[in-house]
């Protein structure tokens, strides 16, 4: 995996409001990602299809992805006709996805265009793996933790644990990147956007989405590999060059391959840009 396929933050902002997308555009994220689901109301549905058509018209200066509408929505088609082909379009998100045949349905439609899953119910979760080896085309799987939370019932934040090591391990298990982190609501409570960050980090998530820039900096921050992390990192490689197989460090610490693995992508999440 090549450090420029590391995004850390991906900003959704609302495909109805071209000037929130226009200000998304240079905040500095790795990916916009302009929804035309959640963040659009049903009477506004054909403004913001035909405003983000209007922008991917052009080549954009960071990738943009599109989430469109459910597929079993009245929407869904219309924003596929209104999108394919686009010079500005990098990506595609899927929403409620619940099984393989929902990424075959686009696929077949989409030719190589990157698709993305999310994964919004106990029924997706349950089909996590099918999901997430369904298609060439299928780029990356990540939760949608409002609409499952929802669907489970679960009124604690720990209760979505399961999930998510869930979906770790299966986009792991499909050869997919690591999952970014979903939305963490309160755009003002960066300490508790921070001390989730941390968490994602260590259950094995890379990266999060936002909904304000001033959260990009935060995740940004959370997932980059600290001052001792790249001096452990460098010393690692350095000594894997120099002997074969398992071995001690002088200061206790033992590596192998699985280490050294660990070690290449912390020194590539460095240079990522």
């Amino acid at each position: 995996m090549t450090p420029a396929t590391f995004p850390l933050t991906w900003l959704y902002v609302p495909g109805d409001r071209p000037h929130v997308v226009a200000k998304a555009l240079v905040s500095g994220a790795d990916v916009v990602v302009i929804d035309l689901e959640d963040a659009v109301a049903p009477d506004r549905k054909d403004h913001g299809r035909a405003a983000t058509a209007e922008l991917l018209g052009h080549p954009q200066p960071v990738p943009v992805h599109v989430r469109i509408n459910g597929l079993d929505t009245p929407w869904a088609a219309a924003d596929l006709q209104a999108l394919l082909g686009l010079p500005g379009l990098a990506g595609l998100r899927l929403p409620k996805v619940t099984g393989p045949g929902d990424i075959h349905q686009v696929a077949a439609r989409t030719a190589a265009l990157p698709l993305y899953a999310l994964l919004e119910s106990a029924l997706g979760i349950e089909h996590a793996y099918a999901i997430a080896t369904a298609h060439p085309a299928l780029r990356g799987v990540s939760l949608g933790e409002a609409d499952l939370q929802a669907d489970l019932g679960v009124y604690d934040d720990t209760g979505l644990d399961w999930s998510r090591s869930r979906i770790v391990v299966a986009a792991r298990a499909a050869g997919l990147a690591p999952p970014p982190q979903s939305v963490h609501p309160d755009t003002r409570d960066l300490k508790g956007l921070a001390a989730s960050c941390a968490r994602g980090r260590a259950m094995g998530f890379l990266g999060r989405a936002a909904i304000h820039p001033r959260q990009l900096p935060i995740i940004e921050r959370a997932y980059l590999p600290t001052h001792a992390e790249l001096e452990q990192a460098e010393k690692i490689i350095k000594a894997a060059t120099t002997e074969q197989g398992a071995q001690a460090l002088p200061d206790g610490s033992f590596i192998d391959a699985a280490v050294v693995a660990t070690a290449r992508r912390t020194l590539s999440l460095l240079n990522r840009r």
